[in-house]
């Protein structure tokens, strides 16, 4: 059995969705199985937000009492959407009915926690399943139905907006499916319960994250992942016209590019995937006939190419800390460290040296970041914030074995007139990263992509 993942443009439309289900359709003929099929919430119009996006603007409006316009936002697109396939709309309508009573309700109270906001964004994935569920029936598929994730075993922490899968989620998967068995199951991604029993989001994008926590629970063959590109691009192609697919990635790369930017994965995808040996397929859902990329354990190394891919992570913050108390103080590191995991700021990147440490993160709110200030302060003897700034990595196995990669890296960067303000290279010795402006990325990446892709 293959998973299927199908993204929010990928459901973005009545010809998009019978688009998807052509592709089960034609997968079915081909496998002789059933896949199971994990959906995104439904994207907005070009041009307009995607219905995520709309549900939790909804309910922060709902504070002030702005429910009617926001609500009918969101009805008016999955009544049209549903219009659209020739579906009735009380498909849609228990849920719409809901979360019209839950906006009412986050007026009462004058109140929007973290909880409640992955509440109101699970409604997304909720009536998508469902929709498409309605419509692969109408095809002539009795037996599909649509599964909230957690009806069938999806068991997360409570940590609400970017939760993480208990370890028992796996053998529940697996239990609760085996009712199911035969049946063409379309399954909300994106959303899960804690132990308690509310509702949890696994952090943006994370349909593909819920895919592979299914594949693994399931040992299933390939997850698929279909997108509106052509694969994992060698580099962001709004930026550089000339990026091109990737036809093979390793775990370990594509690992390193869903962590550092790369918006084709999530970056927690490869985990599970990584844990069973799961082939990972990014597809391309309106040219279904391209290769598309295979991610695999094995690395595929053309020395021409020692790079596979550059990525960016724009809107990081940079934070030097400066202590003359940490030369040779044991434990300084650990103090510092545990100023962050108490403020529940992640770092992405660090460099060190004698009396100053400098490292990024992508927390950006102010109030945050004064109150970290203001506790490294009784560490340090100076701390400077910088916003505005961007990781860059160039990002491949073949870096390994090549020569004088990280000269060529960064002669190219500084041919675009670009300066440099914080390098990292990890032990993996699989990727070079380095910090820019915001402002620079443009000319970064297509000096760089010059340099490797020519």
């Amino acid at each position: 059995m293959n998973i299927m993942k199908f993204g929010g443009t990928s459901m973005g439309g009545p010809e998009a969705i019978t688009g998807c289900a052509e592709l089960i359709e034609r997968e079915i003929k081909k496998t002789g199985e059933k896949p199971l099929v994990v959906v995104s919430a439904h994207s907005g119009k070009a041009g307009t937000a995607k219905i995520t996006d709309r549900l939790l603007e909804a309910a922060t409006k709902a504070l002030k009492g702005d429910i009617e316009g926001p609500f009918k936002t969101v009805a008016d697109r999955h009544y049209e959407i549903l219009d659209g396939l020739k579906l009735p709309r009380s498909i849609a309508e228990p849920l719409l009915f809901e979360l019209h009573d839950l906006l009412k309700g986050i007026h009462m109270v004058k109140e929007v926690t973290p909880r409640l906001f992955d509440y109101v964004a699970s409604f997304g994935e909720r009536l998508s399943a469902r929709c498409f569920a309605a419509l692969m029936r109408a095809r002539g598929h009795k037996d599909a139905e649509a599964f909230d994730a957690y009806d069938l075993g999806l068991v997360t922490d409570s940590r609400f907006k970017n939760a993480r899968p208990l370890p028992e989620t796996y053998e529940l998967i697996a239990e609760a499916y085996k009712r199911h068995a035969g049946k063409l199951a379309i399954v909300t991604g994106f959303i899960a319960k804690d132990k308690s029993g509310d509702i949890t989001t696994i952090g943006r994008s994370g349909s593909d994250f819920s895919a592979a926590i299914f594949g693994a629970a399931l040992h299933a063959k390939e997850i698929q992942v279909w997108k509106d590109v052509p694969g994992v691009m060698s580099c962001d192609p709004s930026l550089i016209k000339t990026a091109r697919p990737l036809a093979r990635l390793s775990f370990e790369e594509a690992s390193e590019l869903a962590y550092y930017g790369a918006e084709v994965l999530h970056p927690s995808t490869m985990v599970p995937a990584i844990m069973r040996g799961i082939p990972v397929r990014v597809l391309h859902t309106f040219d279904p006939e391209a290769p598309g990329t295979l991610i695999t354990t094995k690395a595929e190394i053309d020395l021409k190419y020692p790079i596979k891919c550059i990525v960016y992570k724009e809107d990081q913050v940079l934070i030097n800390v400066r202590s003359e108390r940490m030369l040779g103080m044991e434990g300084f590191m650990a103090r510092m460290f545990a100023i962050f995991e108490r403020h529940h700021i992640v770092i992405d990147m660090i460099s060190t040296s004698e009396v100053s440490v400098s490292l990024t993160t992508n927390v950006t709110d102010p109030l945050k970041l004064d109150s970290l200030n203001k506790d490294l302060l009784e560490l340090a003897s100076k701390v400077d914030i910088q916003k505005e700034k961007c990781i860059v990595a160039v990002v491949g196995e073949g870096m390994k074995h090549s020569i004088g990669l990280a000269s060529r890296t960064f002669k190219a960067v500084a041919s675009a007139g670009v300066s440099l303000q914080m390098i990292s290279q990890g032990a993996s010795e699989i990727n070079i990263t380095f910090l820019v402006n915001n402002a620079e990325i443009s000319k970064t990446c297509e000096a760089l992509h010059t340099e490797y892709f020519g």
